[in-house]
């Protein structure tokens, strides 16, 4: 326990219990804490319940930023048609990160192809420094 209340690793892992509870479908749920920034892991049925776990998370405890990686066991749903993104601005449209996104799902929303993460990581070089941070509330490009 800290000097002024739990710390923050406990803190996590009280959220981690929290989330586990709802009972979302999610397997072998776990955070590793590296200082103020926690990844999340384990085995999500699909991406609406990988979304939703960061989601849940996030609500519980303030970090500096949460990496998802949580694995999808099966395909989502199928997409009939694709989900239209931002209006385009000139040859690229922006993306405003919400909780639960990554760059592969972002890949796979505009692209169709989850691999093509590396195209948007490059695009937006000038604020990423790592593929696997993204923050709440940046503004990505998102290249044609």
């Amino acid at each position: 326990m800290g000097l002024f209340g739990k710390s923050f690793g406990e803190k996590v892992q009280e959220s981690v219990a929290a989330v586990k509870a709802l009972n979302l479908g999610v397997k072998d749920l776990r955070a590793v804490v590296d200082g103020k920034v926690v990844t999340l892991e384990g085995e999500a049925p699909n991406l609406e319940v990988k979304g939703r776990v960061v989601q849940e998370f996030n609500s519980r405890v303030d970090t500096e930023n949460t990496i998802n990686r949580i694995q999808v066991l099966a395909p989502s749903r199928p997409v009939v048609s694709p989900v239209p993104g931002p209006a385009p601005i000139g040859e690229e449209q922006i993306h405003v990160v919400a909780a639960g996104d990554t760059l592969s799902g972002l890949a796979k929303k505009y692209y169709g192809k989850a691999g093509l993460y590396m195209k948007i990581f490059e695009a937006n070089r000038d604020i990423l420094n790592n593929p696997d941070l993204i923050k709440v509330g940046q503004k990505l490009k998102i290249p044609k």
